[in-house]
């Protein structure tokens, strides 16, 4: 480890994150939360049709029911707001390919036409919740049912439209070239499909909005960037953005759903303004499932080729895109699936393409990864389908395959510039670690044995882009009078521990103690500029800009320091005693004092902000393997191990990043296995809430066995890279792969996730069918 990342934080505790204490005591501050005594209830009355006219919205009785202070149509709404603005990037959405439709708009509450079960219709604003549901009971929505299209593929040629004005249900295209695939041995072609989930954060959406006399906005929002739902709601609204204040409190999970701003939280602070009072809005589980965007939803047509010594020569990915009812940024997410399409293999010639489509469902947002995890899942597949047609082991064709050290930097086909990374290194850790060829033993004396539980292996290699395109975060470091520091930070946490990366970056850097360092994060008000959190980021854009806030801050001290002793400043030593001259130990200051003295001789604080600009994205790597249990009479599959080796730079901190590969490695393997977000031909959600969407839990996973590696980045002072979604990019495929490893002997050569008990046991029936092997098994 090098220097910056042997971070030591002299008041580290038994905490593994500073805010552990708050949120465990029962003391955490979210929206449900706050002391707003006052506030009014906000329900929303949302569609039960999947696509349906609106032929008459009767709130008459409801707006006479009791404690109802106002109940809110479309017209009413549209008439101050309009329509909602687009929350896509504009740089994703550049040329070559063009930008989403203006024709596909979507509106604060449904206008004359639903288009997914739980788009909202209709807004109450009431004394109490059980009022407003109340009142929501009593409103009368004639629908006139429309025609339906639920699948992506079906939605991409129907001549059923959402958008009748649109003409067509794509939204964003990206056409690609056919692959070329002369000089190749083997061709291998399979359609994948790289399910639909939900990201069930612990607290769902939460927001609640005030107005002051004077015209300022207040709103409080679990969200993944306090500024840019200030941007947003100051567009909106018409209002300067100093005129709106948005505060992010504790965040219970985000993983990229709440990156999206959604019409529900948007709204708020309008329905305040007609109320006249504060107004509060938290959702219940089944409203999050039927209303927080889902992530996932490819269909992949994966085409793979080369040669019968293991050399892979041609990679094609076709990929048709999910959208939802309304184009959000899910629509230009395959733009970082062509990005990172080829993985951490060196394949000269690659094709790629997409169509994204809207559908008769929930919208479709960012979720842990946003593009990456697709592609490392479709590269992983088709590396093992390759290895089974050529009948080599497919640990040794990733062997013959990936970039090699010095190589880097490497330029990927799509333009991708990786900038670091040991991927063989990772490889053959994973592969040691594992044991894998005891579990190879341990499945041949299983088959020959013909028993009924068959142990299988899979591995997953992945490389990603983090922080995609580089840039710069705020981060600032002002030292106070009593010796202390406030840290601001330009993005705050949901759960990733921030508070004590940046704390402890900057005190190492002051030599003070970390418990004199206060951390201010997600508040307009309190701190200057910021964007999200998201796309793992946060450590080498915002570390790196605090990094460079401290040692500007520690200079101008030095300087300031050298004037008072009318000395050099070359001759001032920092150290955990504070300010002293070289050779004069008698003059000694403290950060106190220098920090009185700034404002005493030259009249300001003794503070600065991090110039630090990233030039480009950094590219985090590893290899996880899978193993696994299937008894190939039910098609139960038992997790037995998950290994990771994961390279993410400078790790600063190993226990919260070894934190993040858990959840990441317990969000893939749940992916693999469990999770799906279903509609049956009719449009209607089947999976509502947490009895019928399988969300895995501690009993379904097995420890896990977590390494790194640190290939530090020269793309920012820190050597930092994203961790934050590393788990979910190699743990998905290589469950699925060890999965169809155990039935490869029966003729099984692909399943699509969730590999549920009944979708083996369905591949295998029907691969025995066909080979006419023995579906029962020796016990």
């Amino acid at each position: 480890m090098n220097k910056i990342g042997a971070l030591t934080g002299t008041s580290s505790g038994a905490w593994c994150r500073d805010e552990d204490p708050s949120l465990l005591t029962g003391a955490g501050r979210y929206v449900a939360n706050l002391e707003m005594s006052h506030a009014a209830c906000v329900t929303y009355v949302t569609s039960s049709h999947p696509h349906a006219r609106l032929r008459c919205v009767d709130v008459s009785v409801a707006r006479a029911m009791p404690g109802v202070l106002g109940v809110f149509t479309t017209a009413e709404v549209d008439a101050d707001l309009g329509a909602v603005p687009l929350d896509v990037p504009k740089a994703w959405s550049s040329e070559p390919w063009g930008s989403l439709p203006t024709t596909m708009p979507r509106h604060f509450l449904a206008s004359d036409v639903v288009r997914y079960v739980g788009e909202p219709i209709v807004a109450i604003v009431s004394e109490t919740e059980q009022q407003g549901a109340d009142a929501a009971a009593e409103v009368v929505v004639d629908y006139e049912p429309l025609a339906v299209v639920v699948g992506a593929e079906q939605a991409s040629t129907s001549d059923v439209h959402l958008f009748p004005d649109a003409g067509t249900n794509v939204c964003f295209e990206m056409p690609g070239p056919l692959l070329d695939v002369s000089g190749c041995d083997v061709v291998v072609r399979q359609r994948i499909e790289n399910q639909r989930v939900a990201p069930c954060p612990l607290e769902g959406r939460s927001v609640a909005s005030s107005w002051s006399t004077d015209g300022r906005l207040t709103h409080w929002a679990s969200c993944q960037g306090a500024h840019p739902v200030r941007d947003r709601l100051a567009i909106i609204y018409g209002l300067a953005t100093d005129a709106v204040r948005v505060i992010a409190n504790d965040v219970g999970g985000g993983f990229g759903a709440k990156s999206a701003m959604y019409p529900e939280e948007l709204l708020c602070p309008w329905l305040s303004a007609r109320v006249g009072r504060a107004v509060r809005w938290t959702e219940h589980r089944t409203e999050g499932m039927l209303g927080l965007g889902h992530g996932r939803g490819q269909i992949q047509h994966v085409e793979i080729g080369g040669t019968m010594d293991g050399k892979v020569l041609a990679y094609g990915l076709s990929v048709v895109q999910d959208t939802g009812a309304y184009p959000r940024v899910a629509a230009i997410l395959p733009i970082l699936t062509r990005y990172m399409s080829t993985g951490p293999y060196v394949i000269p010639n690659r094709a790629f393409s997409a169509t994204c489509v809207v559908t008769n469902t929930v919208p479709m947002v960012a979720y842990r990864g946003a593009g990456r995890p697709e592609a490392s899942a479709a590269i992983e597949r088709a590396i093992d389908l390759f290895a089974a047609a050529i009948g080599m082991d497919s640990v040794e064709v990733r062997r013959r395959n990936l970039v090699a050290p010095a190589m880097m930097p490497f330029t990927n086909a799509a333009g991708a510039q990786y900038d670091s990374g040991r991927y063989a290194e990772a490889l053959e850790l994973a592969v040691a670690a594992a044991d894998f060829e005891a579990v190879r033993d341990e499945q041949r004396r299983a088959i020959d044995a013909g028993r009924r539980v068959v142990p299988g292996i899979g591995v997953g290699t992945y490389v990603e882009v983090t922080a995609f395109n580089g840039g710069a975060e705020y981060g600032s470091v002002e030292m106070m009078a009593d010796g202390s520091a406030t840290v601001s930070a330009g993005i705050a946490s949901q759960g990733q521990g921030h508070r004590k990366v940046w704390a402890t970056l900057v005190a190492d850097r002051l030599h003070i103690d970390r418990g004199r360092i206060d951390v201010l994060a997600g508040d307009t008000e309190l701190v200057r500029r910021g964007g999200l959190t998201a796309g793992s980021r946060g450590a080498q854009v915002c570390g790196s800009n605090l990094f460079d806030a401290a040692e500007r801050v520690v200079a101008a001290a030095v300087d300031l320091v050298a004037r008072m002793a009318e000395g050099d400043p070359g001759d001032v030593i920092l150290d955990e005693r504070g300010f002293h001259i070289a050779g004069t130990p008698s003059m000694q200051l403290t950060w106190g004092q220098v920090a009185q003295a700034s404002y005493r001789l030259d009249g300001r604080p003794l503070r600065a902000d991090g110039a630090a600009v990233q030039p480009d994205g950094t590219f985090s790597s590893g290899a996880h393997v899978a193993v696994v249990d299937v008894d190939v009479e039910t098609g139960g599959v038992v997790l037995r191990g998950l290994i990771a080796v994961d390279d993410a730079g400078t790790i600063l901190d190993e226990r919260l990043a070894e934190g993040q590969i858990h959840g990441g490695l317990a969000q893939g393997a749940a992916q693999a296995l469990m999770e799906g977000v279903t509609y049956d031909a009719a449009g209607n959600p089947l999976t509502t809430n947490l009895a019928d969407y399988l969300m895995i839990s501690a009993p379904e996973l097995p420890p896990f066995r977590t390494m790194f590696m640190q290939s530090p980045t020269p793309r920012n002072r820190l050597g930092a890279k994203g961790v934050g979604e590393s788990g979910v990019m190699g743990s998905t495929p290589a469950v699925q792969n060890a999965v169809i490893d155990a039935l490869s002997h029966l003729g099984v050569r692909h399943i699509d996730m969730p590999l549920t008990p009944e979708r083996v046991w369905q591949a295998i029936s029907e691969a025995t069918a066909v080979v006419g092997a023995p579906a029962k098994a020796n016990r």
